[in-house]
């Protein structure tokens, strides 16, 4: 509490350090002593893995959009499930957070296929001047949200990881899903 009475100052969210991988924590032989949650993850994670299904993605996850296209969050979210239960940890993410980060891969591609096909320029409505497209500060805002979301998701992974996490997942897979959409 600040000296005029109010309420304000104090922790900040995000502030402070961030905590280590379980895998840098194991390395290390655990210094801080603390019973660590260890999800062993196989080598070939193709292994037969028990584990439980995701929810359905919802719905307007694959709603028709207004030019006559599906929208592929649906798409997304299931490949992105499918890799968190490959690793055992799709108990701890939640499920909104996967159809969040499924929706703004979604909208950036809508955006970065809107670029391609109108180009980087438009036409400002009063003066006719060039002016930047506005599909291009669209698609990185969604790229900025896409990122927020998947550090969001990576980072479950990687402090409930036995194993190094790295290597092939969803996020590597967005520009190629880009690229595809492209060649319909």
């Amino acid at each position: 509490m600040a000296k005029d009475g109010t309420k304000r100052g104090g922790a900040r969210p995000g502030a402070g350090r961030k905590p280590k991988a379980l895998k840098e924590k194991l390395d290390a032989g655990n210094p801080g002593g603390r019973k660590l949650t260890v999800l062993d993850i196989p080598e070939t994670l193709g292994a037969d893995m028990e584990g439980v299904d995701m929810p359905p993605p919802g719905e307007y996850l694959s709603a028709v959009q207004r030019d006559g296209e599906k929208l592929c969050a649906a798409e997304i979210y299931n490949h992105t499930a499918a890799w968190l239960k490959k690793l055992g940890c799709e108990k701890m993410v939640n499920p909104q957070l996967i159809e969040q980060y499924a929706m703004s891969v979604a909208r950036w591609i809508q955006c970065e296929e809107a670029i391609s096909r109108y180009g980087f320029l438009g036409k400002h409505p009063t003066s006719n001047a060039p002016i930047q497209s506005p599909y291009v500060a669209m698609s990185q805002n969604y790229m900025k949200q896409t990122n927020n979301a998947w550090y969001q998701i990576f980072q479950v992974v990687k402090e409930n990881c036995s194993v190094d996490a790295t290597g092939a997942n969803p996020m590597d897979d967005a520009m190629e899903r880009l690229l595809r959409a492209g060649r319909k």
